[in-house]
């Protein structure tokens, strides 16, 4: 019952000072509202991701150039060309393989008359439709004529076709990359779902040969015309790992890497890839959380200061219930509910607020890319479990120091 009967009292003596309590409150609903707001957005960018590759199956595997030797992310990002179409046609005669798509990728501009756009630049072979689930809608996709001819046609990404013709069909028209004029052969169905904040629909397909003769030529140390990576896919996710090993020794031959020597190229399966990017969006949520939490933190030193204010406001009232039979724990206990109760009503008010924040985020596209905000019931229990902590932290000294007022110079104060 006691404990009843000082909730109510916290109730009432919160209530006395709405405005103070209000303001004390503001810090909590700030914080908590900032962690499930930023949290979310970080959760979406993940299951984004997620689902734009699960959307692409799990039989794919990815061959990447790389600098022998250097390990982890600046391997790919600054590696020696070593790949070029001829090692993709090998490969694509290994049992089990069934499509192999040679990529390079650049990032341009590409204009149509008044309007421009930023596109990533695809340079690839017909097999790149399949590979990587790019159905077309309109027209036609690019043919092996296109790529031995090195034919100036490109197909567009649905969201590059909106960007340059709105809602006019872009079939025959011409666009402009790095000042050559490219016929406009077929338009890409849309896929939906962004990478690293990138739409997935913001591209422009060109013949591979195309792209190394006449837009960024780029050659391996062998001289020969390079790229970027392989996509192969497989029969079945279960004969990866076969195929994996087929690739690794089949290269290892072509680029005549002896034993006692490492690789120049790296092999990652869609489901490592995946695991990766799912590992940096983790960081990156973890990150957006502990920044906002600094906001809960300030908060916490907020309902600190305004504890010990009461206490000082509240030391005659101290001293009555001391001198009626009150003891020190029923004083420290009464002073920690009600910071209690200031974090847990912040905290509260902050969910609703950061729900909603959440949900207008992901009404809103911004060039085109919508961020998903996704609020999880995990968010939700550690953004309110985390402001009750605080605000019972903040309030042990207030309250402690009030437990330990002698009830006589209590009565006596003011």
């Amino acid at each position: 019952m006691k404990l009843i009967e000082f909730a109510i009292i916290a109730i009432r003596s919160l209530h006395a000072n709405k405005l103070r309590s209000s303001l004390t409150m503001l810090g909590i609903i700030i914080g908590v509202g900032a962690v499930i707001t930023l949290m979310s957005v970080g959760r979406g960018a993940q299951a984004s991701i997620t689902s734009t590759f699960e959307e692409m199956g799990t039989n794919l595997v990815y061959i990447m150039a790389q600098t022998p030797g250097v390990e982890g992310l600046a391997a790919s990002q600054f590696a020696t060309l070593s790949l070029t179409v001829d090692d993709a046609e090998a490969i694509e005669r290994i049992p089990s393989v069934i499509h192999v798509a040679p990529v390079t990728e650049n990032y341009a501009e590409v204009t149509a008359g008044d309007e421009s756009t930023v596109a990533v630049i695809e340079a690839s072979t017909p097999e790149f439709e399949h590979v990587m689930n790019y159905p077309v809608v309109n027209g036609q996709f690019i043919s092996e004529r296109n790529v031995a001819s090195r034919d100036m046609v490109v197909v567009l990404g649905d969201k590059t076709a909106e960007d340059l013709f709105g809602e006019d069909n872009p079939i025959g028209q011409k666009v402009k990359i790095s000042g050559r004029r490219f016929t406009v052969i077929g338009v890409l169905e849309a896929k939906g779902g962004q990478m690293m904040g990138v739409s997935m629909d913001a591209i422009i397909v060109v013949p591979i040969t195309t792209y190394q003769a006449r837009l960024f030529p780029r050659q391996t140390i062998r001289g020969e015309e390079a790229v970027q990576s392989i996509a192969v896919q497989v029969a079945s996710a279960e004969g990866i790992d076969g195929v994996s090993n087929d690739i690794s020794d089949l290269l290892r031959k072509r680029h005549r890497i002896a034993e006692d020597e490492k690789d120049d190229f790296s092999i990652m399966s869609q489901e490592q890839v995946l695991g990766m990017l799912e590992q940096v969006t983790g960081i990156f949520t973890i990150v957006l959380g502990a920044i906002a939490s600094i906001s809960l933190l300030v908060g916490g030193i907020g309902i600190m200061n305004i504890m010990l204010v009461s206490v000082t406001e509240r030391t005659r009232e101290i001293g009555i219930r001391k001198a009626v039979g009150a003891k020190r724990r029923d004083i420290l206990l009464q002073f920690l509910l009600e910071a209690g109760m200031l974090s847990l009503a912040g905290g509260v008010i902050g969910i609703i607020g950061g729900w909603g924040l959440s949900y207008l985020i992901s009404q809103l596209s911004i060039e085109g890319i919508t961020l998903h905000a996704v609020v999880t019931p995990d968010i939700v229990i550690l953004a309110i479990s985390v402001s009750f902590f605080i605000g019972l932290a903040s309030g042990i000294y207030p309250a402690m120091r009030a437990a330990k007022l002698n009830p006589i110079d209590a009565l006596h104060y003011g």
